[in-house]
């Protein structure tokens, strides 16, 4: 998986926080078998931007923890779809999109669940992740999938609560 870190914040995130993420989304990425040629990002921000964020695009003034943002690129929306051969298609990245994790949220929430910010770091990721990936948790059954997929990732991973 190509993926790229940018910090937003103030103080800058520690590298062995950096790593982690890197670690645990290239692990999450074998285990629901996506294709290796899949991008995305991951943005570290603090409390204020990730609020403004949240207003601007979901119209939610406060600050969250973790947002994705999915890129949707069906093929079968295009006006004028573009025809390649199959072994050209697989070479072209897919960019599956974005996630913006509040390091602010990360520590309080870390704090509040009486667990470690790594275990909180990588769940939220994690989460995000799984969010671009097309799972979701607004109805019961997608919830049960969900987070389910999620614990199994972080404690096969070894990040348990």
């Amino acid at each position: 998986m190509d993926l790229e870190i940018y910090d937003e914040t103030k103080n800058g995130v520690p590298e062995e926080h950096v790593k982690l993420v890197k670690d645990v989304l290239e692990y999450a990425g074998k285990y629901i078998k996506l294709k290796e040629n899949t991008e995305m990002s991951v943005t570290f921000v603090n409390n204020d931007r990730i609020q403004e964020i949240n207003r601007k695009y979901r119209g939610v003034d406060r600050a969250t923890d973790v947002i994705s943002f999915a890129i949707e690129d069906s093929a079968e929306d295009d006006e004028f779809p573009i025809v390649m051969d199959d072994e050209l298609e697989e070479e072209i990245p897919e960019n599956i999109g974005d996630i913006f994790v509040s390091v602010d949220k990360v520590g309080e929430q870390a704090e509040y669940l009486e667990h470690s910010y790594e275990r909180e770091l990588g769940f939220l990721v994690v989460h995000g992740f799984l969010h671009l990936n097309g799972y979701d948790h607004m109805e019961p059954e997608d919830e049960k999938v969900m987070f389910k997929l999620q614990r199994d990732i972080l404690d096969a991973y070894g990040l348990k609560r």
